[in-house]
């Protein structure tokens, strides 16, 4: 697969224990985005941090948070991004979704066998 140099780079923050469907709302992004073949997605866990209703989520011991964050990063071509968009206005209920444009400087897969 081939992504354009210039591509577009789509960040989804939801909360750990977020839900669509009965899953977890980072998983079913993932999952659609591979359906749709964009060339690739990544879950990051946060160990802190909060948003809009400005209570904090942490892994520190006297505050343990069952609802971390989570960001969703998403890299490929504008057109495939805004195939996506539409799914992920339907799964974020309560979040951020931010998208910016960067240039790709290489996306290749191994070319030894796992």
């Amino acid at each position: 697969m081939k992504i354009p140099t210039d591509g577009c780079l789509l960040r989804v923050f939801v909360g750990e224990s977020d839900r669509w469907q009965g899953q977890p709302t980072y998983e079913a992004i993932v999952r659609k985005a591979r359906e749709l073949h964009l060339a690739g997605a990544t879950v990051l866990r946060g160990s802190m941090g909060f948003g809009a209703t400005s209570c904090l989520h942490t892994t520190k011991v006297l505050r343990l948070s069952e609802d971390l964050p989570i960001v969703v990063e998403i890299v490929d071509g504008r057109d495939k991004i805004d195939e996506l968009l539409p799914h992920i206005d339907e799964m974020v209920g309560e979040g951020l979704v931010t998208m910016e444009r960067v240039q790709v400087i290489q996306y290749r897969a191994s070319t030894t066998p796992k």
